[in-house]
């Protein structure tokens, strides 16, 4: 492609072999003092001075293996524009479709470019590193792909394709990795890679009360080592041993390993598990200043060498805490998941009430000109509820989670600090979420009610991101939660390609009918500029019975007004078009083509149940 912000040739990444023979990148002044600033902030002045002088050579490296295709590519890079309407993003496991006889990336890459290529311009392949547990979260080893997908130059084939989404998995390792199996061996090297221990005795039962945990197991497992038994920070599991961030050696690490992605073809560098990067006594461990300054040196380091790349923050917390991850706007990440939205979708098509979302959605601004929300249903892991505590009450959750039980799903919890636990995560397709496997509903039904669900995180300030079984409309899978013991692995199911290329032209099945009607809505919506994730808007109160918001494109020009009805049954909608500064004349429905009008500033229209309807004003 020859747009500026679209998907990148693939030979501009091709540059394995570094060009030494241009002289040494010189980092800017500006950046080498932020830089510099940001490392003191983390260790001592001595270090940091040290530390500094890594930073720069490792920035130098990736400068030399530019081509000067790229040099030139960037030099007209607008970051106001990285994101646009054009922009929806397809999330997936490297092997949640398979082939006999072919590599999982090679059949992920040939299914996308045939009938995805038009719809999703950029594919998140969640970890494909080799890994020995949480389905490629617990990396072995941050620089290779998992053999059993396929190569680093099938990664680059499907770039030739789409833009894509990396995860940097930097807050803990497998404890089967080399890193910490040199740990265990007592090598000087790693003994400081990790957060250790002697006895359990060295955190007071007060510092461990204080501290947020997203399990319910032990914050520290025992390993035998060399010379003797240690005690290790493991925040998720006893097979993922978090990363000890006051060691310089471990950032140098990994600003290098993040440096690898992007010169691998990263557009966007997801950074998993964010929150708990830095551990301090004393503390809840989450949120620390010291997280966030990381995530802003990391920021910084793009800036000066790969503009083009984004950062987006994976935190599964309160509202307030997640969008924190912005900094100012133009320092810490341009994207953050925007948590609170699945559980907030959810809650309002169980009780057919939409003032709950709507008020949330109300309140959702504009962050900056280079940074805005990653707006999500589902995805390899459940549908968090961390993000609604403050939004929702405690009935109000518990509801969902019955519902989620009913419905054949399962819940998550989390240590509370006190000797309880709370839900963290449903564990349900989003298909399942939505419909009853076991209501006496027509598919008919079942299939406009889910298309409607999906529709909001469409028309919603941002960009918008669709996990491959969502796009699919799959339902739950017992089978494989009984096989792999584990809740998450409901909505993980691999999928046989021969069966998905039969399902994908069979009538009689949902995922036909989802998959036509989402790439039907995803295709109208990347032709309107007023969708644009810097478009204005404004949530609309119409009706409980209806999601409202207003899109004004950023050069004011055109207007779209999305209404979806959250109800089984038939909804009369009257308004003022004046009260919600909607333009007067002829409304045109993008999707039914059918035409309304706004007479004396009032429309009126009727809504099926769970009818979407996006009305562009015909005289813009």
């Amino acid at each position: 492609m020859s747009e500026q912000n679209g998907t990148l040739n693939r030979t501009r990444f091709h540059y394995l072999q570094p060009d030494y023979t241009r002289p040494p990148f010189e980092v800017p002044g500006k950046f080498r003092e932020k830089i510099l600033q940001k490392l003191k902030s983390l260790y001592s002045e001595e270090c940091s001075e040290k530390c500094e002088n890594e930073v720069i050579r490792i920035m130098q490296v990736y400068y030399a293996h530019k081509t000067p295709q790229m040099l030139n590519w960037e030099k007209g890079f607008d970051p106001e524009n990285r994101f646009t309407e054009k922009d929806v993003i397809l999330i997936t496991y490297g092997d949640l479709i398979t082939s006999p006889g072919e590599k999982p990336l090679q059949t992920l890459h040939k299914l996308s470019k045939a009938y995805l290529a038009g719809v999703f311009n950029n594919v998140h392949i969640l970890p494909f590193f080799p890994y020995s547990s949480d389905r490629g979260f617990a990396v072995m080893d941050f620089e290779e792909v998992d053999p059993n997908l396929g190569t680093w130059e099938d990664i680059l084939e499907l770039k030739s394709e789409f833009k894509l989404m990396f995860d940097g998995v930097f807050n803990h390792v497998s404890s089967k990795s080399r890193w910490f199996q040199e740990f265990l061996n007592q090598n000087p090297d790693y003994l400081n890679f990790f957060t250790v221990f002697s006895t359990k005795g060295e955190i007071s039962p007060d510092h461990l009360k204080l501290i947020v945990r997203p399990r319910t197991s032990d914050i520290l497992t025992s390993f035998d080592t060399l010379y003797g038994p240690r005690l290790v920070w493991t925040t998720f599991s006893s097979d993922q041993i978090d990363l000890n961030y006051k060691n310089p050696k471990v950032l140098l690490k990994m600003i290098e390993i993040l440096l690898t992605y992007v010169r691998r073809g990263a557009d966007i560098i997801r950074l998993d598990a964010v929150t708990y990067l830095w551990e301090e006594l004393g503390t809840s461990c989450v949120h620390l200043e010291q997280s966030h300054i990381i995530i802003r040196l990391f920021r910084d380091i793009l800036n000066a060498v790969a503009p083009h790349v984004a950062l987006i923050t994976e935190t599964n917390v309160p509202h307030a805490d997640n969008v924190r991850y912005f900094g100012d706007g133009y320092n810490e990440a341009q994207m953050v998941y925007n948590f609170a939205l699945p559980p907030l979708v959810l809650y309002t098509f169980l009780t057919g009430d939409a003032k709950m979302l709507t008020n949330w959605a109300a309140g959702l601004t504009k962050v900056s000109n280079e940074a805005t929300y990653f707006n999500f249903l589902d995805s390899h892991d459940g549908i968090g509820v961390m993000a609604v505590r403050d939004i929702l009450t405690p009935a109000d959750i518990e509801m969902m989670a019955l519902k989620v039980l009913e419905h054949g799903g399962y819940i998550s919890y989390k240590a509370n600090g006190d000797g309880t636990s709370s839900p963290y995560e449903l564990n349900i397709t989003w298909w399942s979420a939505i419909n009853n496997d076991d209501a006496d509903e027509p598919m008919d039904l079942q299939v406009k009610r889910y298309l409607a669900s999906r529709a909001i995180a469409l028309v919603l300030m941002g960009v918008p991101g669709i996990y491959l079984h969502g796009l699919l409309g799959s339902k739950n899978d017992a089978e494989l939660v009984l096989e792999e013991r584990s809740t998450r692995s409901i909505n993980r199911k691999n999928i046989r390609k021969e069966e998905l290329l039969k399902s994908l032209e069979n009538e009689e099945s949902t995922t036909y009918h989802v998959t036509r009607g989402l790439i039907r809505l995803i295709r109208k919506r990347i032709r309107e500029k007023a969708f644009h994730p810097n478009a204005d808007q404004r949530v609309l109160h119409i009706s409980p019975g209806v999601f409202a918001v207003l899109r004004t494109s950023v050069d004011r020009t055109e207007q779209i007004l999305a209404l979806i009805s959250i109800r089984n049954q038939k909804q009369k909608v009257t308004f003022n078009c004046k009260t919600f500064a909607v333009k007067g004349g002829v409304w045109l429905d993008l999707l039914s083509q059918q035409k309304y009008h706004c007479t004396d500033f009032y429309m009126s229209l009727t809504l099926e149940p769970y009818q979407i309807v996006w009305l562009k004003n015909e005289t813009s």
